[in-house]
């Protein structure tokens, strides 16, 4: 009996790491009949880790279509992208959409989510011909820290301070960002009110070298050449401060940057009703349709 029950619990254990480790636990992404996924596309390889991304393409489609990179939250230490699913308004709108993962924190500090982001940006532009991609209509959108990836992957353009791992000469500048309470100042988000645990453990051993931590903060790259930046925000957010949304569309205001803020009011982090997610959606496409068409 007691062998029985050992087998049992063993067979449970491994079928849960089996089911943390393939996103099982997950529903699939539901995509257009004339849409192909490509799952667990290997974007970029860093020493035994290999960053994967799932894409849902047309590859049928007469032009090349707008493209969409999401980025799951997590506080850089945990996350998968097979719990990202809620694709259907960009599918509807005729985005391909890369659903990507990335070095987490305990794999590697800062900045190798940025690098992976990066990585994901300079993948999608050189295989654009071959995903039936329009390289000058990719989108870059994330939630929380995702939200920082969107952020730093887009605000970049240009600037390869960290692209050493896939490096370039291809034009890597956005056509808009779309961040989700994300998190634009990390000094902040680690010393502030409310002194992070995840950001201290993603910065690691740089976490007393401040103009390191101003490299890896969103709200340092806005010029008057960025990109649009939409911005959704909760205003009673215990997580990524509601005023980090504020400063930076203060900043972009500043500096004459297209960009619209949506505050949710009683907001939390992400936790939205249906009815405010529906609004959210439309009003992302709406503004997409500015500069993607």
């Amino acid at each position: 009996m007691k062998k029985n029950v050992f087998v049992l619990i063993l067979v449970l254990f491994w079928s849960h790491c089996f089911s943390q480790e393939t996103g099982g636990e997950f529903k699939p992404v539901d995509f257009p009949p004339n849409y192909t996924a490509q799952l667990n596309r290997i974007y970029t390889k860093v020493n035994d880790w290999e960053g994967k991304a799932d894409l849902y393409v047309n590859l049928n489609s007469k032009t090349p279509t707008p493209v969409i990179i999401n980025i799951h939250g997590g506080g850089w230490n945990k996350g998968v992208k097979e719990s990202q699913t809620g694709f259907n308004t960009f599918f509807k709108a005729g985005y391909a959409v890369v659903n990507m993962e990335y070095r987490l924190s305990q794999q590697a500090t800062a900045p190798a989510a940025i690098e992976d982001t990066r990585c994901m940006l300079v993948y999608l532009v050189e295989h654009a011909k071959d995903l039936n991609i329009d390289p000058k209509k990719i989108v870059i959108m994330g939630g929380s820290a995702g939200g920082h990836l969107a952020l730093m992957g887009g605000l970049l353009g240009n600037d390869r301070r960290f692209d050493h791992n896939c490096m370039t000469s291809k034009d890597l500048r956005v056509a808009a960002i779309i961040d989700k309470y994300g998190i634009t100042d990390v000094y902040d988000w680690s010393f502030g009110k409310l002194k992070s645990k995840s950001a201290l453990q993603w910065l690691g051993s740089k976490i007393v070298d401040k103009e390191f931590i101003k490299s890896v903060s969103p709200i340092n790259f806005v010029t008057k050449n960025s990109p649009p930046v939409f911005i959704v925000h909760g205003d009673a957010d215990p997580t990524v401060p509601y005023q980090q949304s504020v400063d930076l569309y203060r900043k972009l205001q500043e500096m004459g940057v297209d960009s619209q803020f949506i505050s949710v009011s009683g907001g939390l982090h992400g936790k939205f009703d249906q009815e405010k997610n529906r609004e959210i959606n439309t009003a992302i496409i709406t503004f997409l349709s500015k500069y993607v068409n």
